[in-house]
């Protein structure tokens, strides 16, 4: 089944500035989730975003916080836990049931989020290359057990492409171009997250 923007919302979990240094691969990863929140911009898609415990870790990366139209301040490893369910059906009853997720960790917040959305009735698609952990065997272990739940595994170019479909959608350049400027970034990658245009 192929992703739709007119069925879709995104979530970003957890891209918080004091939790980011230590994800494995983290510039591919934030540069990708970026790009996934300002396609979605650009196409009306909701963007929701989760922060874990942000007394304690601060507030996700600038530009994730700013594309996303609310940001869930929780507790528990699992979002669900913390109402995010409550914030997603209104969309679904609405239309939008299809969810992308990403984010970190994978195998903790990610996860679990993952999980508890697939458990309450959701039907997720997960963006491995914007998730990340810590190392990259936590990230496989992570994806094998979502993929083994239920969810869809899916890349960020495959959400991009698959949301416009055709390529002579209005917004197609401006996929294009946030494609080869995700590319020329981590081309010249010096290991700090700098996802501004």
């Amino acid at each position: 089944m192929l992703m739709s923007a007119e069925h879709s919302q995104l979530l970003l979990v957890d891209y918080q500035a004091r939790l980011m240094p230590a994800i494995d691969g983290r510039s591919a990863v934030v540069a990708n989730a970026v790009r996934l929140a300002r396609l979605a911009a650009t196409l009306g898609i909701p963007v929701w975003g989760t922060e874990q415990s942000p007394d304690k870790l601060g507030p996700n990366l600038a530009p994730i916080r700013e594309a996303c139209g609310r940001t869930l301040a929780k507790t528990h490893f699992n979002a669900v836990d913390d109402g995010l369910a409550d914030w997603l059906r209104p969309g679904v009853a609405d239309g939008l049931g299809q969810l992308v997720l990403a984010g970190c960790e994978a195998q903790v917040c990610l996860l679990q989020t993952g999980l508890g959305l697939l458990g309450a009735g959701f039907a997720v698609w997960v963006v491995s290359d914007a998730c990340g952990s810590r190392s990259a065997a936590n990230h496989a272990a992570a994806m094998h057990r979502l993929s083994r739940a239920g969810a869809t595994l899916v890349s960020t170019e495959m959400v991009g492409f698959e949301w416009l479909r055709r390529a002579d959608h209005p917004a197609f350049g401006r996929w294009l171009a946030l494609v080869k400027q995700a590319d020329a970034a981590l081309a010249d990658d010096s290991g700090d997250p700098d996802p501004a245009p």
